[in-house]
């Protein structure tokens, strides 16, 4: 079962009145605005950590070419 938690943002007047005006449920759009930049974050920071682990393994240029290369002569 979720739990749900509550968050409180200020925004100015005039734009409350705006939103006012505009028959969107505010809740959901900004519930998903938030669940979508969760996601985009996330998966930025797995690429980042991706990225740390490639940068470790030494490699040189035309190294994949030179193993399929192998792989074909010795067949």
């Amino acid at each position: 079962m979720s739990v749900n938690e509550v968050v409180s943002i200020r925004i100015p007047k005039e734009l409350k009145k705006k939103m006012k005006e505009i028959k969107i449920n505010w809740s959901e759009e900004i519930r998903a605005f938030i669940e979508e930049k969760v996601r985009e974050y996330t998966r930025i920071k797995k690429l980042n950590e991706i990225d740390e682990m490639l940068s470790g393994i030494s490699t040189r240029k035309r190294c994949a070419a030179r193993y399929v290369r192998e792989d074909r002569d010795s067949n």
